[in-house]
């Protein structure tokens, strides 16, 4: 039995059919959220992570290709935990490097937010990061597909955890006006992320451009903050 098998009948035995049938109505399939068509299987992250910790050191990037072209939801995100493990886990730049590139060349199957949260900043934004390759970062916020958008601003997470904003502060100002609400929720939440590790740069952010901001991100950046401040930005009187 080859190892793609292997992995797919691991998750088969994992699944719950009640929960396959609730995902797509929970995750809004076919609105933005998912892509249209997607299957599911009813497995947990959990149960998903397990199995990734299982066989990502027993299987080869040829063969996750084929688990992360899958129909099924479960599975792409299997591989993208399997994906994140190999760049973890290894010191080797070369097989870093050789990641980075399979995640990139492999764009179209990263197309929901699951996928995009569990794994951009992990890899992309890491090695981005780690190496000063922002520009890897610049090009996906340019280009006109969506979930490339959100896979930059959400890789700018490990410069958030790094203490570094100005990339953020960049991607989040150049899409304030996109049509989206799934890349103002990823704005808000990025900004409440930065206000977490530094909160007087949020508030320099918010006090410039919060009366242009969408309320959905303007919602998710204050979150954090305290009540009669985020009524202040709320009501327009800061």
């Amino acid at each position: 039995m080859s190892i793609v098998k292997e992995i797919q009948e691991a998750l088969a035995v994992l699944s719950v059919p009640e929960k396959a049938e609730f995902f797509p109505r929970f995750f809004k399939t076919g609105k933005g959220e998912y892509g249209e068509g997607d299957l599911f299987l009813g497995v947990t992250v959990p149960d998903q992570r397990s199995v990734a910790k299982e066989y990502f050191s027993k299987i080869n990037l040829e063969e996750l290709s084929i688990l992360l072209s899958s129909k099924y939801h479960e599975h792409r995100l299997t591989a993208l935990f399997i994906l994140v493990s190999k760049f973890e886990k290894t010191k080797d730049k070369a097989l870093k490097e050789e990641v980075v590139a399979f995640y990139l060349n492999h764009l179209p199957y990263v197309n929901n937010w699951d996928l995009v949260d569990s794994s951009c900043y992990k890899i992309l934004g890491r090695y981005a990061y780690e190496n000063q390759k922002d520009n890897l970062l610049i090009e996906l916020s340019e280009s006109e597909e969506m979930w490339h958008k959100r896979i930059a601003v959400v890789g700018t997470m490990h410069y958030i955890k790094k203490g570094s904003f100005d990339l953020i502060k960049e991607f989040v100002t150049r899409n304030l006006k996109h049509p989206h609400d799934l890349m103002h929720k990823a704005n808000g939440w990025l900004l409440r992320e930065m206000g977490n590790k530094n909160e007087a740069e949020l508030i320099s952010y918010l006090n410039q451009y919060y009366k242009e901001m969408p309320r959905t991100c303007l919602r998710y950046a204050i979150e954090k903050l305290d009540e009669d401040l985020r009524q202040d930005y709320l009501k327009g009187r800061v």
